[in-house]
């Protein structure tokens, strides 16, 4: 298992990671060109809403694992999560970088909702980051008391974002081309 030492240096680092990650996918994804890395690219939306349902099923596990004192499992479960976050990430971006985004075709209340639940979405996604790094980072340190503190904020957070993005994916998934 690796294991970090907590210091003033590993804050800094998860500070940087947690404001480049929106800052660079913001600039990726208003790029005034598309890059042209062909068709292929349009069937990522499918798999990223997939990554985003299994992302949910691997977070209540890892809760589920942890609940009945199972350590390994919750470790194994929450691992899987960050890594499913980690290929969610390059998938998006190869997805926004090479095709424009698709447009809600709906009309009336449908569009309020889908528009609410994207915004929420969007704005706590860019905000789970710093969480879930500094709860994956007091884990490893051993900091077991400061992990449990971050994770009643990020875990409910990031279920939260993993569960809209699969409801954002079904509500505009009639509209991809």
């Amino acid at each position: 298992m690796l294991t970090l030492t907590k210091s003033p240096k590993n804050n800094l680092i998860i500070n940087v990671i947690s404001i480049a990650i929106p800052l660079a996918v913001a600039g990726l994804l208003s790029l005034p060109t598309k890059l042209p890395l062909g068709d292929w690219t349009k069937v990522l939306p499918h798999f990223i809403g997939i990554i985003n349902s299994t992302t949910a099923i691997t977070l209540i596990i890892g809760l589920i694992a942890i609940k009945q004192k199972n350590i390994a499992g919750h470790r194994k479960a929450m691992g899987a999560a960050v890594l499913q976050g980690a290929v969610f990430l390059v998938l998006y971006i190869l997805y926004h970088v090479a095709n424009e985004s698709t447009k809600f075709g709906g009309e009336g209340l449908i569009k309020g909702i889908y528009f609410f639940l994207l915004a929420s979405h969007i704005i706590l996604s860019i905000g789970v980051v710093r969480l879930v790094l500094m709860a994956l980072y007091h884990a490893l340190s051993g900091d077991i008391e400061a992990h449990k503190k971050t994770v009643k904020w990020a875990y409910p957070i990031w279920l939260y974002v993993s569960v809209t993005g699969v409801i954002v994916y079904l509500m505009i998934s009639p509209y991809y081309v």
